[in-house]
């Protein structure tokens, strides 16, 4: 745990266990829920170091927020920022089983 910046905490949020997540795995690719303000930079920074893997490209997306009525008052929900990883050759990252 050496060189380990605490802003990476803030950048990483969570893992995204979904179905489509765990079909990327397969082919050496992580999804993660982001900042919103996270740059791929940045993203691929605190995966390195959070980690300790080493990553080959990042690639974001911005899912927008589902909107809802509940008892005639319209809501929506937030916006999130999911980054997917790709991991170079022999590295992998295990995220079933915790952090």
């Amino acid at each position: 745990m050496k060189n380990i910046d605490p802003r990476h905490y803030d950048v990483i949020i969570s893992p995204v266990v979904t179905e489509k997540a765990t079909l990327a795995s397969e082919h050496n690719k992580v999804m993660f829920k982001v900042a919103g303000k996270a740059t791929k930079p940045q993203i691929k920074e605190a995966v390195e170091k959070l980690f300790d893997v080493k990553v080959k490209s990042v690639n974001t997306l911005v899912r927008k927020g589902k909107t809802k009525v509940f008892r005639g008052n319209l809501g929506s929900q937030s916006d999130s920022k999911r980054a997917i990883v790709t991991l170079e050759e022999g590295h992998r990252i295990d995220v079933t089983t915790g952090l």
